[in-house]
């Protein structure tokens, strides 16, 4: 019998499609012959105690300029589905939440739901590193401006930025003679209403920003480095960005080691890990990317791993 794949995701029409690792992920599943339910967070109901969806069947294509045809438009129930897909990506708002706490339901009635809802809720992608405090550079998070500013003269340089962005928004590298540090740190902190992260500065970053995929508590064997545009202190693709597949190296392994257990405990199968030389700086959990581009440049296909080792 086919299996039934569902898919939340942003927009599909707006992805870039030689890069999107959700993309890469319905390629796969539609090759192991996988019927594909697309829809978006905002599609999703419940009514009498039953979750379900307006949801598009999709046949995808590997194809940068037509990556996609809807085949027909139905609510169906989610119930019916073998597997559903958390593919939306941050900011993790309100509506967000309720799309966990429904897709709650629906695992309880036994549908495999990857990322587990209840985890991705649990995680803050900036936070959830500071679990590993072995693995992580000194770092703060608060919301007070003062307590900032200590950091920094104890640093010298850091990179401050907000807890529920992506992609490199809002992050910004100050030290002690930066002209803005009050204008910067009252943006994002609304004026001390709202948490941030600071970070020690890693000057390694002129190396990459290594993106280690873990899927189902283990390591990719590449990491894709990301190393900034020149001028840029933002190392994300988004950013302008260049992404070079390298071999992981011991630290990173021993990296992956400490926490791999944790995520395959949180039902978190697929997560991507960012390390800048020595360190651990994010564990994202929502939509991990830079599948695609491993795909490119490696003899490994995350995709095909990830099918692979599905509960």
């Amino acid at each position: 019998m086919t299996k039934q794949l569902g898919i939340v995701m942003d927009p599909i029409e707006r992805i870039q499609p030689y890069k999107d690792t959700s993309l890469a992920l319905m390629l796969e599943a539609q090759r192991r012959g996988w019927t594909l339910h697309y829809f978006e967070k905002e599609q999703v109901f419940l009514k009498d105690a039953c979750v379900y969806a307006h949801a598009q069947q999709l046949e995808v294509f590997d194809d940068h300029d037509t990556w996609f045809k809807s085949l027909n438009a139905a609510a169906i129930k989610l119930t019916d589905l073998d597997m559903i897909l958390i593919r939306n990506e941050p900011p993790f708002d309100e509506a967000y939440l309720y799309l966990t706490q429904l897709l709650d339901l629906v695992e309880n009635q036994g549908v495999t739901v990857l990322n587990k809802p209840q985890s991705i809720r649990d995680v803050n992608e900036k936070i959830f590193a500071a679990m590993f405090p072995e693995c992580c550079p000194p770092l703060l998070i608060t919301q007070q401006i003062q307590q900032i500013r200590a950091f920094l003269a104890e640093q010298s340089d850091i990179i401050v930025k907000p807890l529920n962005g992506m992609g490199g928004q809002g992050v910004f590298r100050i030290n002690p003679d930066s002209p803005n540090t009050g204008a910067i740190l009252e943006m994002l902190t609304n004026n001390e209403q709202t948490p941030i992260m600071a970070q020690r500065y890693l000057p390694e970053i002129k190396q990459g920003d290594k993106r280690i995929l873990m899927i189902n508590g283990e390591p990719a064997p590449y990491a894709l480095a990301r190393i900034p545009a020149a001028g840029e202190t933002r190392a994300n693709l988004a950013a302008g960005g260049r992404g070079v597949a390298q071999p992981l190296s011991e630290r990173d392994q021993w990296i992956c080691e400490q926490v791999g257990e944790t995520l395959k405990a949180k039902g978190l199968f697929f997560v991507g890990l960012d390390v800048i030389g020595d360190y651990l700086t994010e564990i994202n959990v929502t939509s991990p990317t830079c599948a695609r581009e491993l795909q490119a440049q490696t003899d490994f296909d995350p995709c095909k791993q990830f099918f692979d080792l599905l509960p």
